[in-house]
């Protein structure tokens, strides 16, 4: 029996139903004995972002800028690898161990060489949010383009169809439900990069007011931090995942 997909209002109600219930249990878990410092109250962090809104929202849109570049350079990056390698099996045996190489290092690891190379800007971050981006959106967008049937390019082959209408109109067509897929694990952590970025070296962005609110043992501030970048996560993740659905509409769910 096939069930029927759940309507909007439905998945919204019922994430706020999840929202509601952790909410619900962090304020039943303040009321022990656990201090302030440790773990505050969701009261206090509302009132943290109340009142630390202005320089909170400068913060936001520095890590939001970051996180936005990051993500557009990581999938046009991630597009062009994969395009390459697909139509140079030649490129392909170079460039795969490369791809592969540079998820194997951590990227804490590779932070403080970025910094040391972009400086203390908003260079560094992004090359940050690239390295974390591209890797998901290359390899699903390759995996979708070279599981094409191949039946389909013969024909166009057949037929007198050139590279660039066989692109078009049958590869990249049959490999846009894998690109989505990437898409979708990239808006994900397209904030870690630059977070990250601004752990290691920063003077503004949310990764730099949650180190800061640390080290003053403000954790209501650094709460008030974390739940701005949750909250943009979740809203970039579903602003890309409507766009893909609008564009990729044959796909069934």
């Amino acid at each position: 029996m096939m069930t029927q997909p759940d309507s909007h209002l439905a998945r919204w109600a019922r994430g706020m139903t999840v929202f509601t219930g952790l909410l619900v249990l962090w304020w039943l878990a303040t009321l022990g004995s656990i201090p302030a410092f440790l773990l505050p109250s969701p009261i206090a962090v509302a009132q943290a972002l109340w009142q630390g809104q202005g320089y909170l929202v400068y913060h936001t849109l520095v890590t939001l800028s970051e996180v936005l570049s990051g993500l557009v350079l990581g999938v046009l990056l991630g597009v062009l690898l994969a395009l390459g390698m697909i139509y140079s099996p030649r490129l392909q045996r170079w460039l795969m161990p490369l791809v592969l190489t540079s998820q194997a290092i951590p990227v804490f690891a590779l932070a403080p060489l970025l910094v040391l190379w972009f400086g203390f800007g908003m260079s560094a971050k992004v090359a940050m949010a690239v390295l974390v981006i591209f890797f998901p959106v290359t390899s699903a967008f390759f995996d979708g383009l070279r599981r094409v049937n191949s039946g389909y390019i013969e024909l166009a082959r057949t037929l007198g169809a050139s590279s660039w209408a066989q692109l078009r109109h049958i590869r990249l067509m049959a490999a846009l439900p894998a690109f989505a897929t990437g898409l979708r694990m990239a808006a994900a952590i397209a904030p870690i990069g630059a977070i990250i970025g601004e752990w290691v070296g920063s003077a503004e962005g949310l990764g730099y007011l949650m180190l800061n609110a640390n080290a003053r043992m403000q954790t209501d501030q650094l709460f008030a931090a974390l739940f701005i970048l949750i909250l943009m996560t979740v809203l970039l993740w579903v602003a890309v995942d409507s766009l893909l659905n609008h564009l990729v509409n044959w796909v069934t769910e």
